[in-house]
């Protein structure tokens, strides 16, 4: 069962050796106009190797065609067309959201969990405890926090009935 997500922008085959097999890599890398699929490929036998989840960002159509384990939709995307794709068996469909109308499109699209942020970062999409707690009520789908968790702030998640989470900071 994985309980926590890893957010990666490059490859780094240290910091992927570092996780344990209740970890899941999330490739994004929103800055890159061309999809590296040889890039996607090496992560994708690297993690199978350490017996490790991959997802691939924001590209259904890709995470099929290479096999992966799972494809991540981020909150700004409201698209449903992934919606026509036959998946096989074992293909995870997670998204995040900042709100319940977010929420709601997430639900409509699919996903098997949700990614519900901004936890501890504070930014424009700030929960803090009570506010995640509210939205994470208003869907039947897991809950995943996200957003500045850190080795510091890890036992506060235990406050949150023990939660998956997903994040940059605490893995690196």
């Amino acid at each position: 069962m994985i309980s926590k997500y890893y957010f990666i922008n490059k490859f780094d085959t240290n910091n992927i050796n570092n996780q344990d097999k209740q970890t899941a890599i999330i490739y994004r890398n929103y800055s890159l106009n061309i999809k590296n699929e040889d890039l996607i490929l090496k992560i994708k036998n690297h993690c199978k190797k350490r017996r490790i989840k991959f997802y691939l960002s924001n590209n259904i159509k890709l995470a099929l065609k290479f096999n992966l384990d799972g494809a991540y939709i981020p909150s700004f995307n409201k698209n449903t067309n992934h919606l026509a794709y036959s998946y096989k068996k074992n293909f995870d469909l997670v998204g995040s959201a900042h709100n319940q109308k977010e929420i709601r499109i997430k639900e409509r699209q699919g996903v098997n969990k949700i990614f519900i942020s901004s936890l501890f970062k504070k930014n424009k999409n700030f929960l803090e405890i009570n506010k995640f707690k509210l939205l994470s009520k208003m869907t039947r789908l897991d809950v995943v926090a996200l957003g500045g968790i850190s080795k510091k702030n890890l036992k506060k998640l235990s406050l949150l009935y023990d939660p998956d989470f997903a994040g940059i900071s605490y893995f690196e």
